[in-house]
């Protein structure tokens, strides 16, 4: 699967963006977009909101923090045999040149950024292997997309909102029939106990124990399958 990093070059807040990885070979002071001098003073454009920054006593760092924004901006290029990526939150980082999946570092976003290559043609001789049944999915409640093994046969929670839901309708709605099915079997023990033995409970007290056991173990069950039946639900997006 590659290398997972996740290293942030500078402490940044959310601005909405797109994901980018910066060559190696691209010019530091990014021409075409505003760079230059100003009364003698050396800028750079910012990457994500455009503003100029100044680089005054900064052209020996790799990158700067922009003022307007505080998302940063690299201003020479990465170290040998690294490479900047640009998160699609604008979180700017910084991983090996080879590596084929990043995560981002921030609470918010904490998304899997995927470098691997484009298969070069229709029958996708050069891609990668896969891990079987893991796929994008995209969560019921923030509807951000994170990473979920289909095989686990289990809920999925999101590392984002951190709240569970079902990947597809088909496994919470048949863990929810299951519950409902145990619901009325102990439903049809509790009265069926309750109505062969009510002539003895008064002189055999621990008849009682069974008729609030039963009933209580189904309304246990009817609560879980109420619980299944009414989840959210993730879609699946494909395979990673």
């Amino acid at each position: 699967m590659g290398d997972e990093e996740s290293q942030p070059l500078l402490a940044e807040k959310d601005v909405k963006g797109r994901q980018r990885v910066i060559s190696q070979d691209e010019s530091p002071v990014y021409p075409g977009l505003g760079n230059g001098n100003v009364d003698g003073i050396p800028l750079v454009t910012c990457r994500v909101c455009q503003s100029m920054i100044d680089i005054s006593g900064k052209k020996e760092q790799h990158v700067v923090k922009c003022s307007q924004c505080n998302e940063a901006t690299p201003i020479r290029n990465a170290p040998p045999g690294r490479k900047y990526v640009r998160c699609p939150c604008n979180c700017l980082l910084i991983c090996k040149a080879s590596s084929l999946r990043i995560a981002c570092p921030r609470p918010n976003c904490k998304r899997i950024i995927n470098l691997a290559p484009t298969p070069a043609g229709p029958s996708g001789s050069n891609s990668l292997p896969s891990m079987p049944g893991m796929c994008r999915v995209s969560c019921g409640h923030c509807m951000q997309t994170f990473l979920f093994n289909t095989l686990n046969n289990s809920l999925a929670r999101c590392p984002h909102c951190k709240k569970v839901s079902s990947v597809g309708r088909e496994f919470a709605r048949s863990r929810g029939i299951i519950f409902l099915i145990l619901t009325a079997t102990f439903l049809a023990i509790g009265i069926g106990v309750t109505a062969g033995t009510y002539t003895y409970a008064s002189t055999h007290g621990g008849i009682y124990v069974v008729y609030v056991g039963a009933f209580l173990i189904a309304l246990v069950l009817f609560i879980r399958s109420i619980y299944y039946l009414t989840m959210r639900i993730s879609q699946n997006e494909g395979p990673m």
